[in-house]
């Protein structure tokens, strides 16, 4: 899975770009899409980790990808924007709420909401865009049942898109989900609108247009989540101990980071499941409701294919009662067969025989 972080320049996408990545892509080719693998932060693998000691702790990762802003006026900047926002899987729209002298503004003032509308109306445009070149050549052509089917779905998406709505506001029969399939449309990828905030508006909850984007939210469903660049970075520059006197004196609840990630990885309809032992406790990355049979292959294609039982605890079970011969005890310790649909924070491990 990929995520695409989008915006107008000088909002801060680079610098959420590197915090979430940890800097294992810096320096990046201007004017082009870079990539590096982000962690996903959970207190379930920290919380295992430091239960069973592991030689080697692995946290779910995602890919994510810094696309270059959108500068109003730049056909070339353009097509790379839309270009690369057709390969990601789901799009992180950071906007500038912050005011910095040193920082160069694109246009005259912070306007938040105005900046949320300007690339919402790029991605529509693709969208109407692509729709009437297809409904174009579906017309021009002998209709059959399906051109049909797919002329009344993107009768519908132009619709929509022509008031302003998203693509994945529109329920869809499950039909219309396989025709979907054939198209990239950008409006249809989830989203979360990331706010990047200075100091002060995020420790006062206050900022311009703060009512206006609640608002828009709402209307078009789409998340929203603050955080200020500047102070994820000095967190991540502090040691344990530091960071958390550090978040407790700004009244923090958690890092904007952690937010962000996770907030991310639910939009995609991720979930992770966990195996633990002496030698690695690791989070495994499946598409909520996947059986087990199915997320075993994750692990490796001979446990799918050799599947016979999955040994499954929830990870609440083993906080409360803090051992597996505990949980045992407690009879919290389950057999389930290959269609067992995986939990968010099941601890799995898997029998098999080839």
């Amino acid at each position: 899975m990929q995520l695409g972080i989008i915006g107008l320049p000088m909002v801060g996408k680079t610098t959420i770009f590197e915090l979430l990545t940890e800097g294992r892509h810096k320096g990046g080719v201007p004017n082009k899409a870079n990539s590096a693998m982000a962690r996903i932060p959970d207190y379930r693998i920290d919380y295992l980790s430091e239960l069973y000691k592991p030689k080697k702790t692995t946290y779910a990762q995602l890919e994510v990808v810094d696309i270059p802003g959108l500068a109003p006026g730049n056909e070339k900047g353009a097509s790379v924007f839309l270009d690369s926002v057709r390969q990601a899987d789901a799009l992180l729209h950071v906007v500038r709420v912050f005011a910095d002298g040193q920082v160069p503004l694109v246009g005259d003032k912070i306007d938040p909401i105005g900046d949320i509308e300007l690339i919402n109306y790029e991605l529509l445009l693709a969208d109407l865009d692509l729709i009437d070149k297809r409904v174009e050549r579906i017309n021009a052509g002998k209709r059959k049942a399906q051109a049909e089917k797919e002329l009344n779905l993107l009768e519908r998406l132009r619709e929509a898109i022509e008031s302003q709505q998203p693509i994945s506001n529109i329920e869809l029969d499950e039909e219309e989900q396989a025709i979907m399939k054939t198209y990239q449309f950008l409006t249809s990828k989830p989203m979360l609108i990331c706010l990047n905030l200075s100091e002060n508006d995020l420790l006062s909850g206050q900022y311009p247009d703060r009512l206006q984007v609640e608002e828009y939210s709402r209307q078009y469903g789409i998340p929203v989540v603050a955080l200020s660049a500047s102070i994820e970075r000095d967190i991540t520059e502090l040691d344990e101990d530091e960071r958390d006197l550090f978040i407790e004196e700004a009244g923090i609840d958690e890092p904007g980071l952690v937010k962000v990630s996770r907030s991310m990885y639910e939009r995609l309809g991720l979930i992770s499941f966990f195996t633990v032992g002496e030698d690695e406790v690791k989070a495994w990355t499946i598409e909520k409701g996947t059986p087990a049979r199915r997320a075993a292959g994750k692990i490796h294609s001979d446990i799918e294919r050799g599947f016979i039982r999955a040994e499954v605890v929830e990870f609440q079970a083993l906080q409360e009662h803090g051992s597996m011969a505990s949980v045992k005890e407690h009879g919290l310790f389950r057999l389930e067969g290959k269609e067992y649909i995986v939990k968010d924070g099941d601890i799995v491990h898997f029998r098999f025989n080839v």
